[in-house]
């Protein structure tokens, strides 16, 4: 299906914390789903043709001076529009109602009491525990506004004008934490806007390389392969779409995993799993050169992004006029760089905002741009690239340039290496024992010679971390090892559950697993006499450590 005649919701954001979260919810319906800002010229949004409109949460008070803002006419258009939060706040102000500081504050998992009347509430209990966030409340719902849910201590938890297809809701349905949110999604993507729910992944692989055999025709194309999944994904669509006509360079800037850089070209070298023309540059002593001394985060990721492009231009000109570049982009490194949306940026991505101003290419493309992390994985597995590096872990393109916090050093990035590589083997071990045993006790024996991946991950044990990596702290504290004193680093290690990666919640890891992961790294990697868990969420925190 052509992107411009697919039906589409779109999500209006006002700079909450969950607007990527609502997309994803959406599209979890079959139903296509895009971000854009609240300053999106009312015009532009009538040119999409939504079947249906989502006003994201925010942080502010919409009675503020300058708080963000839309006009009447958003809700005169006739498109079904559902206001969560301060979208909730928004709609009721604009329409004519009054929102005001609430006498109590709600903030956490609260009991709403719904009507289970309204479209929004179909097939949904009458008492449901709702995630609550806000300081302000909607003291007086506008005029043609029907109450639909209520708590204690809110008056106005959910309302409607059912004439006019408007709907709001005070609390976050996207969030887990509201216990039966995807069901008051999914009401208003069905019933009130009646999508027909046609938008699949299987026939994403199949469009997309029509669609880049058009733009590139006879063009050379050069993409940028890391090994991660992203990039993985992006090459092999590339390679199915121009063959001959791709080249991938990896660049071994140094700050890859331990033995990363013999492994991805295990696979896409010569002699790999695919026919790639392969272009392996050692960069390493570049990179550090370029790093030595920066401290700042978002200073490193513009440093090994610009000089990422750097050696592709350079490799270019080698192989002759290039006219695309490939990236790996993914959709939440669109919006958690500032773009399409409204939210604060949170990080610049090397294929996203890290990117310098001028670069030697025609264009660039990223087939993946649209996409969630478990979205690029279906696709991965579409494209018949094997389960075990469809699965592999995310790494970001800067690699462990941002999971050392402070200056980069090869002694550091030594350090975490050696670090990470236990910390990850020792908990696959551990999942990988329960998993043969608990098949083995369920009728399920599994071949520990030639495992089948998918088959042994789905006996992983539910403590299992979608992510997990070690990280190099810039703290170091006095510890004795062997009768003498020590002044050396703190590894902090982090492993967390996560359904799309834009939220997250720590992985409760057996203790006897970091105990026998602490005891390896403090005996086996010199340099380190201390080693930390991060429990940190996501929000307030995120995935990486920078």
């Amino acid at each position: 299906m052509a992107a411009n005649s697919r039906e589409k919701i779109i999500v209006i954001d006002f700079g909450g914390q969950y607007n990527q979260l609502v997309a994803r919810r959406v599209r979890e319906n079959h139903v296509y789903c895009e971000i854009y800002s609240y300053r999106t010229p009312l015009e532009e949004i009538r040119a999409m043709n939504p079947k249906g409109i989502i006003l994201t949460g925010g942080p502010n008070s919409v009675y503020e001076e300058n708080a963000a803002t839309c006009s009447r006419e958003l809700f005169e258009l006739g498109i079904p529009v559902l206001g969560l939060c301060y979208g909730a706040q928004l709609m009721s102000q604009v329409l004519g109602g009054k929102v005001a500081k609430a006498p109590v504050r709600e903030y956490g998992k609260i009991e709403v009491t719904v009507d289970k009347s309204s479209a929004i509430f179909s097939n949904v209990s009458e008492k449901t525990v709702c995630w609550m966030s806000h300081n302000d409340y909607i003291e007086k719902a506008a005029e043609g506004f029907k109450i639909t849910a209520h708590t204690n201590d809110c008056p106005v938890a959910a309302a409607e004008n059912r004439e006019k297809n408007l709907y709001l809701i005070q609390f976050h349905p996207e969030v887990l934490h509201t216990v039966e949110g995807k069901k008051m999604l999914s009401n208003f993507v069905y019933k009130v806007c009646g999508c027909a729910g046609d938008w699949k992944m299987d026939a994403f692989a199949e469009e997309q390389i029509k669609a880049i055999r058009e733009k590139v025709g006879n063009g050379k194309v050069l993409c940028a392969l890391s090994g991660g999944v992203d990039s993985s994904v992006a090459a092999v669509l590339l390679s199915k779409a121009v063959g001959e006509q791709l080249t991938c360079v990896f660049v071994d800037h140094g700050l890859l995993r331990k033995n990363e850089s013999e492994e991805v070209e295990s696979v896409f070298g010569p002699g790999g799993n695919y026919n790639l023309n392969f272009i392996r540059v050692d960069a390493r002593h570049r990179f550090y050169v370029k790093l030595a001394g920066v401290s700042e985060p978002e200073q490193k990721r513009k440093i090994i992004g610009e000089e990422f492009i750097r050696v592709f231009e350079e490799e270019a000109k080698k192989i002759g006029k290039v006219d695309f570049l490939v990236q790996g982009t993914i959709y939440p490194d669109v919006v958690e760089s500032g773009l399409g949306g409204e939210s604060a940026v949170i990080k610049s991505h090397h294929n996203v905002g890290g990117l310098p101003d001028y670069v030697d290419f025609k264009e660039i493309i990223e087939p993946l741009r649209d996409l969630f992390k478990d979205e690029v994985r279906k696709v991965g597995l579409e494209l018949g690239i094997p389960d075990y590096l469809v699965f592999r872990q995310p790494f970001p393109g800067p690699g462990l340039g941002i999971r050392i916090v402070g200056d980069v050093t090869e002694d550091k990035v030594r350090i975490v290496q050696d670090a990470d590589y236990i910390y990850r083997h020792e908990v696959e071990k551990a999942a990988n024992e329960y998993a043969y045993k608990a098949a083995e006790e369920s009728g399920t024996p599994l071949d520990k010679e030639a495992p089948d991946h998918a088959l042994l991950r789905s006996f992983w044990p539910s403590w299992m971390p979608d992510q997990y990596f070690a990280a190099l702290t810039n703290m170091r504290s006095v510890g004795v090892m062997g009768d003498e004193r020590t002044y050396d680093y703190a590894v902090a290690l982090r492993g967390v559950k996560t359904i799309d990666f834009m939220t997250a919640e720590s992985a409760e890891i057996p203790y006897s697993v970091l105990q026998t992961v602490m005891n390896r790294i403090i005996n086996e990697v010199k340099g380190v006499n201390r080693v930390m868990f991060d429990l940190t969420s996501k929000p307030p925190g995120t995935i990486e450590l920078e």
